[in-house]
C-alpha cells in the first residue's frame, strides 16, 4: 500500500482542458448596391431606391447607393461597375434586336440596300442559342387594304423563311402583317412612300 500511495504523491497533476476556442463574430449582412446604367441610346432616366435609411434618388449614369438607403447617391467609375457586375452582366440575356428590310413597290422583292443587310441579320440569329423571332410587314398606302394586308404577310413570311432555310434553331416564331395600317412615315392615301414598304424584324 505504501508504494502505491507514494507513486500516487509523486504523478502530476492532470493536464487542465484546453480553452474554448473564441467564437467567431456573425458576419456582417452584404450591402445591396444599386446603379443606375444609361440605356442603349445613351439617354438616362431615374430610379429611387428606398430602405430603412432613406429614399435615395439616383438620376446621373454610373450613379450608385445601397439598397438600405443609408448612404447618398456616389459616382461609380466604368471600371468599378465593370468590376462589381461583370458576373450579373454575363448572367443577363442580350438585348433584343432590331432590323428593317425595305421593299420595291407592290412586291416581295427587296431592295438593293436591303439584300445586302440580310447577311449581318442572319450572323446576329445565329448568335442566338433560342431565338424568338418577330417578323412584322407593312405597306405603303397604294391599293386596298385587304391586298396590303395580304402583301405584309408575304413579305413577312418570306423573310421569316429565309432565317429558318439556314437551319437556325427557333424558340419561337411570329409572323404578322399591318398593312398600310402602321406606317413609318404617315402619308395620305395612294402615296408610294418606300419607307413604308417594310419588314420589321425583332430578334430576342
Amino acid at each position: 500500500m505504501g508504494v502505491a500511495l507514494m507513486l500516487a504523491a509523486c504523478a502530476a497533476p492532470p493536464a487542465p482542458p484546453p480553452p474554448p476556442p473564441p467564437q467567431k463574430a456573425a458576419p456582417l449582412p452584404a450591402r445591396t448596391l444599386v446603379v443606375l446604367m444609361p440605356n442603349a441610346d445613351g439617354t438616362v432616366g431615374a430610379i429611387e431606391v428606398q430602405g430603412p435609411g432613406g429614399t435615395r434618388r439616383l438620376t446621373q449614369a454610373r450613379q450608385g447607393t445601397f439598397a438600405d438607403g443609408r448612404d447618398a447617391p456616389f459616382a461609380l467609375s466604368a471600371a468599378q461597375v465593370d468590376e462589381r457586375f461583370t458576373a450579373a452582366r454575363a448572367a443577363l440575356p442580350r438585348p433584343p434586336q432590331t432590323f428593317v428590310l425595305n421593299f420595291l413597290t407592290g412586291t416581295t422583292t427587296l431592295t438593293p440596300e436591303s439584300r445586302d443587310l440580310l447577311p449581318r441579320i442572319l450572323a446576329a440569329a445565329a448568335e442566338r442559342p433560342a431565338l424568338e423571332l418577330s417578323v412584322v410587314g407593312h405597306t405603303d398606302t397604294v391599293g386596298r387594304p385587304e391586298a396590303n394586308h395580304a402583301l405584309g404577310l408575304q413579305r413577312a413570311g418570306l423573310i421569316a423563311e429565309l432565317i429558318r432555310a439556314r437551319g437556325i434553331p427557333t424558340a419561337a416564331v411570329v409572323v404578322e402583317s399591318h398593312g398600310e395600317s402602321n406606317p413609318l412615315v404617315k402619308t395620305p392615301d395612294e402615296t408610294p412612300e418606300p419607307a413604308n414598304r417594310r419588314v420589321e424584324i425583332t430578334l430576342r
